[in-house]
């Protein structure tokens, strides 16, 4: 008897969520540094019921001549050259995010990833950048498609900000932690399987 494909395949036509936070140096993601990637697959349990996976995140070198916006620096609080970041390659950060949930797409019966963010599209562009100047191949994410938070919380809770949507799902906040890729992205995925799992109760 063949092992059944996981339901997840199926609740999202074969996409796989996975939820991505990017830290950076500025806003444009041809010249600006790609500093922090954390993401968070996204599984499905017996009953139907999204959770997710333990994070995945690496710090990152920026990249040659890539510019360093002094205002992006002061709002992330990152120093990018920081000999305790044990920060790696643009190279090897990708190769290190990407690898596990090309696995994880296989796995789980997919076809493809697709970018849960609040904001989605900013992370995506980044992500999409960096595999461009590494080459990576075969890189996972759809090119365009995004499931995006913020429109999600703001038709579930009337909330389109990070910290008012999550505590609008009855999940903590920490503003000191706020701003890091590790907690942005967990906090991401606990609202985004919130939001789905309610969806869900109400059909």
């Amino acid at each position: 008897m063949e092992p059944q494909t996981p339901r997840i395949a199926h609740r999202f036509r074969g996409f796989l969520p996975v939820v991505v936070d990017v830290e950076t140096a500025g806003f444009d993601p041809q010249r600006h540094a790609l500093l922090e990637i954390a993401a968070v697959i996204i599984r499905m349990d017996a009953d139907g019921r999204l959770f997710p996976c333990p994070t995945l995140a690496v710090h990152v070198l920026p990249f040659l001549d890539a510019e360093l916006d002094p205002k992006a620096l002061a709002f992330n609080k990152i120093d990018p050259y920081h000999p305790f970041r044990d920060a790696l390659s643009e190279h090897d950060a990708i190769k290190k995010i990407l690898n596990p949930i090309r696995k994880a797409v296989s796995s789980q019966g997919c076809n493809r990833a697709v970018l849960v963010g609040h904001n989605a599209h900013f992370d995506l562009s980044f992500i999409q950048a960096a595999v461009e100047r590494t080459q990576y191949k075969k890189n996972p994410f759809h090119g365009f498609s995004v499931f995006d938070t913020v429109s999600l919380a703001g038709l579930a809770y009337g909330q389109t900000v990070l910290p008012k949507a999550a505590k609008a799902a009855g999940l903590d906040w920490d503003n000191q932690s706020a701003h890091s890729a590790i907690y942005d992205a967990e906090q991401t995925a606990q609202l985004f399987c919130t939001i789905v799992n309610r969806w869900d109760d109400l059909k």
